[in-house]
This record gives C-alpha cells, sequence and structure tokens, in this order.
C-alpha cells in the first residue's frame, strides 16, 4: 500500500513538471525452485520473484526495462494488450522481436501512450508461459483526467490460471511429439495455491481488483464469500458499473472490479476460483479475504460458482459489458465520441479454427493454415525486404471448404486505416479465446449457431466494449469491428497455449507505402537482429 501511495505522488509530480515521466526496470531472468501446488517445479524467475514483479505507471509513462537473460535458451517477454503503438519492433513475439540470446540482455523502450487499465506481461517463447515469467501491468489515468469511480482505498492485482506439476519442457514435448497435454492439475491465484494468498482489507474501505487471466486454457469463474464486486473497467476500456456476484474471466482476459470491505470485520472470507466450460472435472482454488480485525479463519461453504456448462449465462454477461460512453478515456474527451457504428466496414474477415493430423502429429489451423514460425522474425523481414521468408495472403480471408490442413507462415495483408470486421467462427464443442496485438477492438455481437451475414441486425452499435481479447463460446460466433490504425505486422493468436504453440494464429500486417514516422516508427537502434537479418544495419 505504501509502494503505490508513493508511487502516485511521483506520478502527480511528474504531471505537474509537464513531462511524460520514464520509468527504469532492471529484470534479471532465472530458473529457480517453485512450489504452487505443493510439489518443487523448475520455474522462471524474474528478480527471484514469482510471479514477477507488477509494473505500475500512467497515461503516456515511458517505460524502460532491462531484461538480462540467463536462462540457458533465449527468452522473449510479450506485453498483452499494451498497445504498441508504431512500433511492433517491441511486441516481443517471434514473429516481430528477436529473442534475447542466452546470457545476453535487451531493453524493452515502451510508451503507454493513451492507454490506461489493466494488463499483463509473459514470455512468448517456446513453452515458456507454463513455468512463470508473467507478472502484471497497471496503467492509471492521469490526475486532471477524471476516473468515473472515487479513488479506491487499495489496488491488488490477481493473477489468476490453470497449472501443471509437470515441467514446462516436459509439456513441450508432449505438444512437440504429436500429443495434446492433459486437464491441468490445479488452478492458481498470485502464483500460489488454496488459502496460500491473502489480501488484507478494512472495513468500509473500498479496493480495486485488477483480475487477468494468465492460464494455459481454462475459462476461470471468481466470486467472493459474502461480497459482490461492481465492474468497472475491462482491458483499458471504463465499463458501465455493473453488480456481479461472480465473474467469468476466459485465458487471456483482464478486468477491473471494486470490492467493497462491508461485511462483518470478525472473520476472513473465501476468495474462491474455478474452471468453466472444460471437462465433467471442475478445478477450484480459494485465497483469503483478510479483514484486519478479524480473529477468525475462513469458515462455511464456497461462494456457489454458476453451472459448469452454463455457457447462455456467461454469454450473457458478456453482453451486459459495455463501454460507459460519459467516461473519458486517457485523454479528456469522452470515450464515446469515437462513433464506429456509423463507420461503412471495408472488408469482412471470417476466420475458423481447426485441429488436424500433419506428418502424423497434432496441429491446430486457421482457415486452414496451421502456422510454422520462419527463421526470421517477420517484421524484421518485412523490414529489410528479405525475401523468401513470408508471402502476404497466405491465409484466405474465409474458412476453406475442405477440412484439411497445411503448413504455412501465415500472413494476411492489411490496409491501413481501413475498418474491418472479423467474424470468429467457432465449430468446435470448447471454449476459444482470441487476442490481438496492437489494437483494442469493439465486441459488437456474439451468439450461438452459425454467423450469416443476417446476424449484423443484432449487433451493438453504440456502446459495445472496447477490448484486446474476446471469447468465443463452443458452437458459437463472436464479431468485432477494428480500426486499422497502427501499422505494423500484428499477432493475432488463440490464448489457448498449446493451440497457440501448434499453429493456431497468424500475422496481420497492417501496410501503408507511405514511409513516415507519422505512421511507424524507425526500427530502434538497439534492436537485435536474427536469422536472415544478421549483420544488417539498424
Amino acid at each position: 500500500m505504501l509502494q503505490y501511495l508513493v508511487f502516485l505522488i511521483l506520478s502527480v509530480a511528474g504531471c505537474v513538471r509537464g513531462e511524460d515521466p520514464y520509468r527504469f526496470f532492471t529484470w534479471n531472468v532465472t530458473y529457480g525452485d517453485i512450489y504452487p501446488l505443493g510439489v518443487r517445479q523448475q520455474g522462471i524467475l524474474i528478480n527471484g520473484q514469482f510471479p514477477g514483479p507488477d509494473i505500475y505507471s500512467v497515461t503516456n509513462d515511458n517505460i524502460i526495462i532491462n531484461v538480462f537473460n540467463n536462462l540457458p535458451e533465449p527468452f522473449l517477454l510479450s506485453w498483452n494488450g499494451v498497445q504498441q503503438r508504431k512500433n511492433s519492433f517491441q511486441d516481443g513475439v517471434y514473429g516481430t522481436t528477436c529473442p534475447i540470446p542466452p546470457g545476453k540482455n535487451f531493453t524493452y523502450a515502451m510508451q503507454m501512450k493513451d492507454q490506461i487499465g489493466s494488463f499483463y506481461y509473459f514470455p512468448s517463447l517456446a513453452f515458456h508461459k507454463a513455468a512463470g515469467a508473467f507478472g502484471a501491468i497497471a496503467i492509471l489515468s492521469r490526475p486532471r483526467i477524471p476516473v468515473p469511480f472515487p479513488d479506491p482505498d487499495g489496488d491488488f492485482s490477481l493473477l489468476i490460471g490453470d497449472w501443471y506439476k509437470a515441467n514446462h519442457k516436459v509439456l513441450q514435448s508432449v505438444l512437440d511429439s504429436g500429443k495434446m497435454l492433459a486437464f491441468p492439475d490445479g488452478i492458481l491465484i498470485n502464483g500460489r495455491g488454496a488459502n496460500d494468498t491473502r489480501f488484507t482489507v478494512e472495513q468500509g474501505k473500498t479496493y480495486r481488483l485488477r483480475i487477468s487471466n494468465v492460464g494455459l486454457r481454462n475459462s476461470l469463474n471468481l466470486r467472493i464469500q459474502g461480497h459482490t464486486m461492481k465492474l468497472v473497467e475491462v482491458e483499458g476500456t471504463h465499463t458501465l458499473q455493473t453488480t456481479l456476484s461472480s465473474l467469468d474471466v476466459h485465458v487471456g482476459q483482464s478486468y477491473s472490479v471494486l470490492l467493497t470491505a462491508d461485511q462483518p470485520p470478525h472473520q476472513d472470507y473465501y476468495i474462491a476460483v474455478s474452471t468453466r466450460f472444460a471437462s465433467s472435472t471442475v478445478l477450484t482454488t480459494t485465497a483469503v479475504l483478510h479483514y484486519t480485525t478479524s480473529g477468525n479463519p475462513i469458515s462455511g461453504p464456497l461462494p456457489p460458482a454458476p453451472t459448469h456448462d452454463d455457457a447462455q449465462w456467461s454469454m450473457n454477461q458478456a453482453r451486459s459489458i459495455r463501454t460507459n460512453l460519459t467516461a473519458s478515456g486517457p485523454r479528456p474527451n469522452p470515450q464515446g465520441s469515437y462513433h464506429y457504428g456509423q463507420i461503412n466496414v471495408t472488408r469482412t474477415i471470417r476466420l475458423s479454427s481447426s485441429p488436424g493430423l500433419v506428418n502424423a502429429k497434432q496441429r491446430y489451423a486457421v482457415n486452414g493454415v496451421s502456422f510454422v514460425a520462419a527463421d526470421t522474425p517477420l517484421k524484421l523481414a518485412d523490414y529489410f525486404n528479405i525475401d523468401g521468408v513470408f508471402t502476404v495472403g497466405s491465409i484466405p480471408d474465409s474458412p476453406p471448404g475442405g477440412r484439411g490442413i497445411r503448413l504455412d507462415t501465415s500472413v494476411m495483408g492489411a490496409d491501413y486505416r481501413s475498418f474491418i470486421e472479423i467474424v470468429f467462427e467457432n465449430r468446435e464443442n470448447i471454449m476459444q479465446s482470441w487476442h490481438l496485438d496492437g489494437y483494442s477492438f469493439f465486441v459488437v455481437g456474439m451468439d450461438g449457431g452459425s454467423w450469416t451475414p443476417d446476424s449484423r441486425k443484432q449487433y451493438n452499435l453504440v456502446d459495445a466494449v472496447f477490448r484486446s481479447t474476446t471469447q468465443v463460446y463452443p458452437k458459437s460466433w463472436t464479431a468485432i469491428y477494428v480500426a486499422l490504425d497502427n501499422v505494423g505486422m500484428w499477432n493475432l493468436r488463440s490464448e489457448f497455449w498449446a493451440r497457440q504453440y501448434l499453429g493456431q494464429q497468424y500475422y496481420l500486417r497492417v501496410y501503408t507505402p507511405v514511409k513516415s514516422p507519422r505512421d511507424e516508427y524507425s526500427i530502434p537502434t538497439n534492436a537485435l537482429l536474427c536469422g536472415r537479418a544478421t549483420g544488417r544495419s539498424n
């Protein structure tokens, strides 16, 4: 709490000076023993921490993170939901950024340009995400920009996610052998198992909980014994303030809720997190909401979760999440001043995933193409005009008629400043979750069954939530609108991480022939060069 208050004071001082502050971090990445489910594992630590350090910043802050890779293998960090404006070189996925070699370091230089909200970072190479190195990111509003709720008395990060007891290299070898992973072994809250995490509150005070699902595959439901939550923000967008008894958080998503400590303070309360939509087995873990005057441990039954397979309940909750049009965003203008429903859509892209075998090994595809990484990051190949690394248009705009899949370094071309519709069609009986780097988008519609052009009649063209990760329910569809105002090479991927690893992703190349720093920054002077870009001049 003291650290958070000092941070706010420094942020206000920076704004008074009229500068965009610089915040410097030095991170040492190492392997170390962790015991999240009571079993010793090899985890990836940042400065000896699992999970990694929180990043607190303010809109437009410049964040400088010097990452030293002390692992015996390449390493790379990505920033889930933090938009790298005009700078996909810093995106931190292999399609854009060379990995940090063992024993070397790389300095990320990012500006939280015109952003607020709750996000997280994670390791994007190999199957490192199953070993740790993830952490929370909070971007606070500038003091002169009004926020549509009183300042909370505290700010907590809740990183929730499914977890395996097996070493991440064992999990990766299972996938490399052409097989799928078993169901996870448990659920973690801030890297710990049942009742190992405690959040201390005072009666009568209100706290902001920043909740991110950093897991590998499972949608999760969160609820707090005896308490309600007020939803206020989703991945950088202030929302209509809805009171909830439980919240579905799909893999890759982030939310902010306000919790008022309004229950009898003589006892502690459960914070419960359970899997959703995955199998007949439901995993649950708990943390402790501890009142400062409590003299009694948690007791009683866990707060009830929604019916395990009730997709309609979850979809209704998702549809109820709307943008607060009267609230300001990161700039002093209403979020609702951008009337997206009055803009003509110039292109419709329909995406569908499919499983299949290639050379007797399990793969996953988008529109019939299963992504394979090239020997050179695609953004570097594009910047240096290196032929033969990828082909624009190697993935079609709509699902093919056949069921077979093929391997390719799939890249879809798109025009800068166009306004497009993307429809995610889920023909499978599992929950899906999709993320687009470099952008937020309007989630205009979702429903069961098959999407048709008539489905547009039910779109929300007024106050749809604006976010970067969306769920697609089993045997259902979700439609989004995207204003392509960020030049670069951007990863569109499944957040079901085994599927992403086995090909359920591609890159969207947002292109303009005009080479201007107004549209895209030049390659960073410290950019790592690898593959066929080795030896080129920055």
